[in-house]
């Protein structure tokens, strides 16, 4: 792995290696007679949404299920990946700085070890030799029995462990110093192998963000609310009172009604064809009578005669209007 070998000279960290990944099969039924280019259908595939854009928004607009009538669309960054990128890379550059300076400290620690250690070494030596050498001269005077000796050597030797214990305590501190150092080194290796691994998966799985120009469907929704108002202002000047409160699910056959439009130097006739309900067509003869009683002309003046053209056919009365 990457992590290891953090502590020889020109180490340089590395992501780790991404962990394994299992393809995943994905069926496509395609209705030509032959493929032969599998890539050419995948890319196909993959771009199955954008070409089914327009055909889907064709097939709700008669439902009137289309809120979304367009929109330009601008490539901008993505202020999530990049707050996170930001981050990492600040990490990143910390780990960086502070593994320096616990190296530092860790050889500064290791070099202060040594010299303690071989200095304690060397002053415990003087000590045991001069220990030694005394035991030997009392041993040599003959004055004292061999447990008096024997007495004076322990008391000897305690001092001189008392006096190297500071001394020993010193060393195993710095010791402990460097080690603890060390393991940061080696934390902040394996960190830093991290971070690059986790900054390689962001840009691998980085989505590109779009800023979304919606003008043209908030003119959309200003002309819908510009036609809803005329509709509302058509039912209350033409219709008859029993249509003070109706809907557009009510209005909408009024709005639909096939007819002829005959132009004329002074007029213009709209000839309508009527329902297949009597009392519909009741109604619609009061708007039409309505309209003409108003005498609504057009810009250029000339004036809108609305007309019913002659049933051919008997009309039944409760049969229900179906539009499609």
């Amino acid at each position: 792995m990457h992590k290891r070998g953090w502590w020889r000279d020109g180490w340089k960290a590395e992501p780790i290696p991404a962990p394994p990944t299992q393809a995943k099969l994905i069926p496509i039924v395609t209705t030509a007679s032959t493929c032969d280019d599998a890539a050419e259908l995948a890319t196909t595939y993959r771009q199955r949404w954008a070409a089914q854009e327009n055909i889907i928004r064709d097939f709700l607009l008669p439902l009137g299920l289309d809120t979304n009538h367009g929109y330009g669309k601008t490539e901008v960054e993505n202020s999530e990946v990049s707050k996170k990128r930001v981050n990492l890379e600040k990490r990143l550059s910390n780990i960086q700085h502070w593994t320096v300076s616990a190296e530092t400290r860790a050889q500064r620690a290791s070099k202060l070890y040594n010299r303690l250690w071989k200095q304690t070494k060397q002053h415990g030596e003087q000590l045991y030799r001069v220990l030694n050498e005394r035991v030997w001269e009392l041993e040599a005077q003959g004055t004292m029995s061999p447990s008096q000796l024997r007495a004076e050597s322990k008391r000897l030797q305690a001092q001189a462990d008392a006096e190297l214990a500071p001394l020993w305590q010193r060393v195993y501190r710095v010791l402990d110093k460097s080690n603890k150092e060390y393991a940061k080194c080696e934390r902040y290796a394996h960190e830093q192998c991290d971070m690059l691994r986790a900054l390689e998966d962001l840009e691998k799985n980085e989505r590109m963000m779009y800023e979304l120009d919606n003008q043209k469907d908030q003119v959309m929704s200003v002309c819908k609310l510009a036609l809803t108002n005329l509709v509302m202002w058509a039912r209350d000047h033409y219709f008859p009172p029993t249509y003070a409160h109706a809907t557009w699910k009510r209005l909408a056959p009024f709005f639909q009604l096939a007819g002829r439009v005959v132009s004329h130097p002074h007029t213009v006739s709209v000839e309508l064809h009527p329902f297949n309900d009597r009392q519909l067509n009741r109604d619609l003869l009061a708007l039409c009578r309505q309209v003409n009683q108003a005498q609504p002309h057009l810009p250029d003046g000339r004036l809108l005669v609305f007309t019913v053209k002659a049933s051919s056919r008997p009309v039944l009365d409760g049969q229900q209007l179906k539009i499609a």
